[in-house]
């Protein structure tokens, strides 16, 4: 049985953390749920994060610095940025992902978690595997 892949998701919206963690649980993933950038980056810093997923207006430490600081630490880490309050984000940003809130379906975000865990995972090892195997017959 493969690992769980790890999502770290932040939002001072307990009501939207609650559900966007759920959404990503019955899923598979395993998630880790904060409501502050501050304790985000902690729990970030102790490791097994594979892709963070984050409000982007939030007090304190911002979705936008979290990203940043995330990135410096781990620049291949994917990170997704989420806004009910603003449409098109114009600030320069580390996010690999930006999405409005309510501006696209539960199935598009999953489907963009699980392209930017691949990308970051790389190409499966099986294929390369059955490669090398045909190849010494």
């Amino acid at each position: 049985m493969k690992p769980k892949r790890t999502i770290l998701c932040v939002d001072d919206n307990e009501q939207s953390l609650s559900i966007r963690k759920i959404m990503l649980e019955t899923r598979g993933y395993r998630v880790l749920a904060c409501c502050t950038g501050q304790e985000a980056l902690y729990l970030f810093k102790q490791g097994g994060i594979d892709l963070v997923l984050t409000d982007l207006v939030m007090p304190g430490v911002d979705g936008s610095k979290l990203v940043e600081e995330i990135k410096a630490l781990s620049p291949e880490t994917p990170a997704i940025l989420l806004s009910g309050k603003i449409r098109i984000f114009e600030r320069n940003t580390h996010a690999d992902v930006f999405f409005p809130k309510g501006m696209y379906a539960p199935a598009e975000l999953l489907e963009r978690i699980r392209m930017l865990l691949v990308r970051k995972r790389g190409p499966k090892s099986a294929h390369v595997r059955v490669m090398s195997q045909s190849g010494a017959a």
